[in-house]
């Protein structure tokens, strides 16, 4: 599979507090941006697959809702994060 706990360890471990830390907007908001990447790379060889354009769409949109949230909670984080990941609204 693309996205195993190691993979995912890693993820929180550099965009979370810590290796453990999985529940802050950050890090659950790199976590989304590296499935999204991954199924936009799917999607352009399996145009068809409607399941996975599905998927995608639902995760863009929690994406999408944790970073407003993170806007009306912290702007300077949520500023921080989009420059790290390079997501642009």
């Amino acid at each position: 599979m693309y996205l195993d706990s190691a993979k995912k360890q890693e993820i929180f471990e550099k965009y979370g507090k810590s290796a453990t830390d999985t529940g802050t907007a950050e890090s659950q908001i790199a976590l989304f941006s590296f499935r999204i990447n991954h199924l936009t790379e799917h999607l352009k060889k399996n145009q068809k697959d409607f399941n996975t354009e599905r998927s995608l769409k639902m995760l863009v949109g929690k994406r999408r809702r944790l970073l407003d949230y993170l806007i009306k909670v912290d702007i300077e984080r949520y500023r921080a994060i989009i420059k790290e990941l390079g997501i642009r609204k």
